[in-house]
């Protein structure tokens, strides 16, 4: 492991990683690749007011989530809670570090700027990743909803089904500990396991107190659905600038494989893999399939331009540059380490009061 972290920190090796990944995006998009002269006229005829459109459906899909994720900060956290403001600026950060960072660092990005704003004691930087998350776990019942969707009412590819359902079957599996978890965690239950796995899972309950509160829950669960539905009217908006023709579960289906192309980021934003994700399901409603790479790329454009443009707002907001963001990449394995240690810290008090309590009854 040691190796592995010393190579990694290696610049040289992280330059050669680097060159590999866009080597192996070069390969994929030539693999996949479109007539390049279709795709550039696909754009001749685009209506760029559905565009604009979209744009303004993503962002007020970022709003819905943000409301989402202030609810479970407010039920993870002591008083005083973070003002709504503050919660906006560190997710809009979040955003713009998962548009520009490797890894999805955004979300360590979000708990950093966030605990500027609230009381720095033992154990924030635990609670807040456990409410980032619990945020992330609200996603499933959306994900749940459009699949069930797309199985119903899509022309679905049958490459396509065995990675929905590979996202499926994650997503149960990780509820599944996550309501496990919470619920130890409400009843005091000793989470058993290896040292460094069990304090994981404890810094992941911290932030799951959301999942007991049943109101404050169904709230965050609403906020995040219509974060997804909005995202897919968007989707559809971008379709309608290409004059497609297509309908929604159309619209729905590119939404999902966009979503299972970028779990995994195999190289920067994963470009030509998430447009040839979306191009070829679309080959089956009578889209040409250079139209629909070209599609994928102003659908690529409209997503991210809501990431950086809000991250780019909140980081000057919050009076941060683009230098401090990336060295909260360069300081993730420290941050790491540090909730982590406040995690023993927390259980080594716990045990020495386990330990004194016998002995003052045998004292008495």
């Amino acid at each position: 492991m040691r190796r592995l972290v010393a190579f990694y920190e290696n610049p040289w090796a992280r330059g050669v990683l680097v060159l590999a990944s866009l080597v192996a995006a070069g390969l994929a998009i030539w693999w996949r690749g479109p007539e390049w002269n279709t795709v550039y006229h696909a754009f001749d005829f685009v209506r760029w007011r559905w565009v604009i459109v979209g744009v303004l459906l993503n962002l007020v899909s970022v709003l819905a989530r943000v409301l989402s994720w202030n609810l479970t900060i407010r039920q993870a956290l002591p008083e005083p809670h973070p003002r709504f403001g503050q919660v906006f600026s560190a997710f809009g950060v979040g955003l713009l570090g998962n548009a520009v960072l490797p890894a999805r660092a955004g979300e360590l990005a979000r708990v950093a700027v966030l605990r500027r704003h609230v009381e720095n004691g033992p154990g924030t930087s635990a609670t807040l990743l456990g409410t980032v998350f619990a945020h992330r776990l609200f996603d499933l019942f959306p994900i749940g909803l459009l699949v069930l969707y797309v199985l119903l009412t899509a022309k679905i590819p049958h490459w396509a089904i065995t990675g929905i359902l590979f996202v499926v079957l994650v997503g149960l599996a990780l509820f599944a500990v996550a309501v496990i978890s919470a619920r130890r965690e409400h009843s005091g239950m000793h989470v058993d396991g290896p040292g460094a796995v069990r304090r994981l899972l404890v810094m992941a309950r911290q932030g799951l107190a959301v999942l007991r509160t049943p109101v404050p829950a169904i709230g965050a669960g609403l906020f995040q659905v219509c974060g997804w539905l909005l995202q897919l009217l968007a989707v559809w908006a971008v379709t309608a600038a290409f004059s497609m023709g297509v309908p929604l579960p159309a619209a729905a289906l590119v939404l999902l494989l966009m979503n299972v192309a970028t779990i995994f980021p195999l190289w920067p934003g994963n470009i030509g893999l998430l447009q040839a994700a979306v191009a070829l399901p679309l080959v089956s409603y009578g889209v040409a399939y250079g139209t629909g790479f070209a599609f994928g790329l102003v659908l690529q454009a409209v997503e991210m331009s809501v990431g950086v443009g809000v991250g780019l707002v909140m980081l000057a907001r919050e009076g941060l540059s683009f230098a401090s963001l990336r060295r909260i990449e360069e300081a993730e394995e420290s941050t790491a380490e540090e909730v982590l240690e406040e995690l023993e810290e927390d259980e080594g008090s716990e045990r020495e009061g386990e330990l004194l309590t016998p002995s003052r009854s045998r004292d008495r």
